[in-house]
């Protein structure tokens, strides 16, 4: 009989991680759901956002742009590429384009609170402004020395993306960022 102490325990990218609170900032796991990188094939842009649309009722996002909400997002990720967060995609969509599953390659985050633009201008050389990068606006930039994903949420709540081997660090230079710009404040 097998030790039920021994089995395998699935877990999180950022378990025993998150969440975290320091001062008025928040950082907190998501479970993004069913992440789906998809690539028009060659000539099948438009129809590939057609059947997206008739699909999901997402429209394709525009570079460095997401649309839908925390049920179904669709986010740009890169020249034609965008990443379906929620919903496994409908398989209709394997006409026009190809759909890679990379659920268990991610980390994701959400930083929340007054002042987390200020959090983010310390580990990131993207402009975040309010003008400049408006909630809707998505970026695949740095986070210090990491790839990551940003993705404007509102004013003050940002989902940032970042590889699951990058979560302890990813997770380590937001909370040093946090306790800076929290420092500065009470300071």
């Amino acid at each position: 009989m097998a030790d039920a102490s021994l089995s395998l325990v699935p877990l999180t990218p950022c378990a025993g991680l998150l969440p975290l609170t320091v001062g008025a900032l928040s950082l907190s796991e998501v479970e993004p759901g069913h992440l789906t990188a998809i690539a028009p094939l060659r000539g099948k842009g438009a129809a590939l956002a057609a059947a997206f649309k008739a699909a999901h009722g997402l429209d394709w996002p525009a570079p460095n742009r997401a649309t839908g909400g925390d049920d179904a997002r669709a986010v740009w990720f890169g020249h034609a590429h965008v990443l379906l967060m929620g919903p496994a995609p409908d398989p209709s969509l394997a006409a026009q384009a190809s759909l890679t599953d990379v659920s268990d390659g991610w980390a994701t985050v959400l930083l929340q609170g007054a002042g987390a633009a200020d959090v983010l201008a310390r580990i990131t050389p993207i402009d975040l402004r309010p003008g400049m990068f408006q909630p809707g606006h998505t970026a695949r930039t740095e986070l210090l020395h990491m790839q990551s994903a940003i993705i404007r949420l509102s004013d003050d709540a940002f989902l940032i993306m970042g590889f699951r081997s990058m979560a302890r660090t990813m997770v380590h230079d937001l909370k040093i960022a946090m306790e800076g710009v929290e420092a500065r404040r009470a300071g």
